[in-house]
C-alpha cells in the first residue's frame, strides 16, 4: 500500500470514529435520559440502579469516614440494611470493593447530598481528562472521538474513577523520564484501584527506573500507613478478612450476572459458564503473556517510542487481570487513537485500533448472549505492538508521548 493510500486510511478512520462515537454518545445518552425516573429521592435508571450507578458506592465511602467504624460496610450484609435504609428494599446488590485508603478521596463528597456530590464529581472528572488528554492530539476529530469514546461514556453514565485514573495513567507515561518522583507518586496514589497498576512493578524493575519505583513505594506505603492512622488499622483487616472475599463473589457469580461488563479473559470464559478453576488458570496463562510482554518490551525495547510502550502496557494490563471493566479501557483507548493520529499504522493496526475502540460496546452487546471473545482484543493489539516493536529498531520509533 503506497503512503498516500495510508494517509487515506487513516484520515477515513478517523473521521468514522469521529462520527460514529459522536452517534452512538448521543443515542446512549438520549436513551438513558429516557428511561430514568426522576420520582424518588434518587432518581433511578431504567436498570433500577440509581443515577451515578457505582458511585451511590463511592458516596457511601464518604458519608462512613466520619463515623467511629468506616469500614463497617465491607460487610456485604451491613451494607446492604443501609442501602435499604436510603433507598427502600429490593436495590441490587452492591458491594465495597476499593481499598479503605479511597476514605482519604471520598469523604469530602460524602458531606454533599448525593446529586450535587455526582455532578461535582463527574464534572472534576471530566475536566481533569479533558485537561491531560486534550494537548496530545492535533487533530480535532481525534479529541471527539476519544471525549465521546464508548469508555468515557461508560465512564460518566455509570459515575466511575476512571476519567480520573485514566488522566493519572496518561501522567505517568509523561512523567516518567522527565518527572520521575512526580510520576511515582501517582503510582502509589493509584493503589486506590490497584487492578490497574499491577503491572508497573514488572515495567520499573525492566527498565531500572529505581527513582521512579521508589517514589511509588513509599507513596503507596504513606498512604496504607496514613489510613491506618486517621481511620483505625481496623479498616485494613476488614478490607482483607471482609472485602477481598466480597470482591471474590462477583469473579465467581454463579448466575453470571456481572459477566457482561468485564473484557477480560477469565470473565469471558464464566460468562460460558467455564468452573472457576478452569478459568482462572487460562486467565493466568494470559497475564503470564501480560507480564513477560512488558518485561521485554522494557528492558530491551526501553529506547523505542515510549507511545508504543505506553499502548503495550496498556493492553498487557487489561489481559493480565481478571477484575477489571469496560471503562477502565479508557487509557487505552487514548493510547490507541494517538497511535491512530500518528498515521504509524499498517492495515493490521487500524483494525486493532477500531476494535479497541469499540471494546466495551462488543464486550456489553456479546457478554449479555455470553458469547466469549472480547476480552481476545486487548491481547491481539498487545501482540501486534510485541511484532511491531520486534520488527523496527528503535531510532524509527524515536519519538515523545509530550503534549503536541
Amino acid at each position: 500500500m503506497s503512503g498516500i493510500d495510508v494517509q487515506r486510511e487513516n484520515s477515513e478512520a478517523i473521521r468514522a470514529l469521529a462520527i460514529l462515537g459522536a452517534f452512538f454518545a448521543v443515542v446512549a445518552a438520549g436513551g438513558y435520559l429516557y428511561t430514568m425516573s426522576w420520582s424518588a429521592p434518587f432518581p433511578r435508571d431504567g436498570t433500577s440502579l440509581v443515577v451515578g450507578r457505582d458511585f451511590l458506592n463511592f458516596w457511601m465511602y464518604g458519608r462512613a469516614a466520619p463515623g467511629a467504624d468506616p469500614s463497617r460496610f465491607y460487610d456485604l450484609a451491613e451494607y446492604h440494611r443501609a442501602l435499604e435504609a436510603l433507598l427502600g428494599p429490593n436495590y441490587p446488590g452492591q458491594n465495597w470493593s476499593y481499598p479503605p485508603s479511597i476514605l482519604f478521596l471520598a469523604a469530602p463528597f460524602g458531606q454533599l447530598s448525593y446529586l450535587p456530590a455526582l455532578l461535582l464529581w463527574t464534572l472534576l472528572g471530566a475536566m481533569l481528562f479533558f485537561a491531560i488528554a486534550r494537548h496530545h492530539f492535533e487533530d480535532s476529530r481525534l479529541r471527539v472521538a476519544l471525549l465521546l469514546s464508548p469508555a468515557a461514556v461508560l465512564c460518566v453514565i455509570s459515575g466511575q474513577s476512571s476519567l480520573i485514573t485514566a488522566a493519572m495513567l496518561i501522567a505517568i507515561f509523561v512523567w516518567l523520564d522527565r518527572r520521575p518522583i512526580a510520576a511515582g507518586i501517582l503510582i502509589g496514589l493509584l493503589t486506590l484501584k490497584p487492578q490497574l497498576g499491577i503491572l508497573f512493578p514488572v515495567m520499573l524493575v525492566a527498565s531500572a527506573r529505581w527513582r521512579v519505583f521508589a517514589s511509588a513505594a513509599i507513596t503507596a506505603l504513606a498512604l496504607a500507613a496514613a489510613t491506618a492512622l486517621v481511620f483505625g488499622p481496623q479498616v485494613w483487616i476488614d478490607f482483607v478478612a471482609k472485602g477481598l472475599p466480597a470482591n471474590n463473589l462477583v469473579l465467581a457469580d454463579p448466575e453470571r450476572i456481572a459477566t457482561p461488563f468485564y473484557p477480560t479473559v477469565f470473565m469471558n470464559l464464566r460468562g460460558v459458564d467455564l468452573p472457576y478453576n478452569a478459568a482462572m488458570a487460562i486467565q493466568l496463562c494470559f497475564s503470564a503473556f501480560a507480564v513477560a510482554a512488558v518485561f521485554w518490551a522494557f528492558r530491551l525495547r526501553r529506547d523505542a517510542d515510549p507511545l508504543w510502550l505506553m499502548a503495550l502496557f496498556l493492553a498487557c494490563s487489561v489481559c493480565a487481570v481478571p477484575y477489571l471493566l469496560s471503562y477502565d479501557t479508557l487509557a487505552l483507548t487514548f493510547a490507541a487513537l494517538l497511535l491512530l493520529g500518528r498515521g504509524a499504522l499498517d492495515v493490521s493496526g487500524h483494525r486493532c485500533v477500531q476494535l479497541v475502540y469499540w471494546l466495551p460496546i462488543i464486550q456489553v452487546g456479546l457478554g449479555n448472549l455470553h458469547v466469549p471473545g472480547p476480552a481476545l482484543i486487548a491481547p491481539a493489539f498487545a501482540i501486534y505492538l510485541v511484532m511491531r516493536l520486534r520488527a523496527s529498531p528503535a531510532p524509527a520509533f524515536a519519538m515523545s508521548i509530550t503534549a503536541r
